[in-house]
């Protein structure tokens, strides 16, 4: 049976939240706060995860991979993708007039890899 266009984004839907789920699992494991998911900035873009690490304000983009067909996760991060992140952090800040803090862009990736999740944590992952 071929699932329609709708079904396919419900299923993508579906597997974000669970792989966000898996990342925030994970800060939360390395004590970090969770402060906000799913920050959007209007049609710019989103950021999946806003944390704490102690007082460095984290900004933690989650990216999956559940066949390689298209590269592993972290290939998925490129500059386009950095450029959209870094202007909704920016945005972030303004809009809660955050200043003179600490800040750091992370990236949580979980490849599917012969029926195996891996999951990996960059920290500092750009600039």
């Amino acid at each position: 049976m071929i699932q329609s266009d709708q079904g396919n984004k419900e299923l993508n839907r579906e597997k974000g939240a669970q792989t966000e789920k898996m990342a925030e699992d994970l800060l939360l494991s390395k004590n970090y706060s969770i402060i906000k998911k799913n920050f959007r900035y209007g049609k710019v873009g989103e950021i999946d995860i806003i944390a704490k690490d102690k007082d460095i304000l984290v900004f933690v983009e989650v990216k999956s991979a559940f066949n390689q067909n298209f590269g592993f996760a972290v290939q998925r991060v490129d500059f386009r993708k950095q450029t959209i992140i870094k202007k909704v952090a920016n945005a972030y800040l303004y809009f809660n007039k955050i200043t003179n803090v600490q800040c750091r862009f992370d990236v949580i990736t979980i490849d599917k890899i012969n029926d195996e999740l891996k999951i990996e944590h960059y920290v500092n992952a750009f600039y």
